[in-house]
């Protein structure tokens, strides 16, 4: 089976018609994660997240893997996008920390509106109904009397395809997964070219 990146587009919510992304948005998104920079961890808390608790880690890990699933190529989770909106939400993202700390109890609530169960208790299947509710804005639950859901799956999906497509010092793109899936090891960054001197296959001009 060929790569995702080589002969179709990546499955998923994110790149569905229903929230209108396309390929060249994908691009122009990987295109501002590289000019995203790190993000420092200001808080005493002994966790692996820098602003989200573990419990909320949880319910982004699960609603980003729903929107760039992994097939024969890596998704979000192996990616590490959640780390990458971790990141960035106490740097150059904290504008939307509100936004993602309604949002991700508005998951929830919508979940358990729904289901009876907890998002991240919900298999594949129900993740995706529960995100269909976001984006065409049904979603029940008291965090969206006040704030919009199709406006939070907007927000979450475009940082997920920044954390998945952008430069992996930013926190996301894990090894380069995304780079390797679509035949880009070795990227321009920030209009300079990277060379891999070690590589055997590059020789000089004579």
């Amino acid at each position: 089976m060929q790569g995702r990146g080589r002969t179709q587009r990546p499955k998923g919510l994110g790149m569905g018609k229903r929230n209108g992304l396309s390929r060249r948005k994908f691009i122009q998104l990987a295109v501002s994660a590289a000019a995203a920079g790190p993000a420092i961890s200001c808080t005493g808390v002994i966790s692996p997240w820098r602003f989200f608790t573990v419990e909320e880690a949880g319910i982004v890990e699960a609603v980003c893997e729903r929107i760039v699933p992994a097939d024969q190529d890596p998704g979000a989770t192996q990616a590490g996008v959640a780390n990458f909106i971790d990141r960035q939400l106490v740097g150059h993202l904290q504008r939307w920390q509100s936004a993602y700390r309604e949002g991700i109890a508005g998951v929830d609530q919508t979940s358990l509106a729904l289901t009876g169960k907890r998002f991240v208790d919900l298999p594949a299947g129900k993740q995706t109904e529960v995100l269909t509710a976001l984006g065409e804005g049904s979603a029940p639950g008291g965090v969206w009397k006040r704030r919009s859901p199709q406006e939070f799956f907007a927000l979450i999906v475009s940082h997920t395809m920044q954390g998945f497509y952008g430069d992996p010092r930013h926190g996301g793109n894990r090894d380069g997964v995304s780079w390797k899936m679509l035949g880009l090891p070795y990227p321009p960054i920030r209009g300079r070219l990277q060379y891999d001197l070690t590589r055997p296959s590059v020789q000089k001009p004579g």
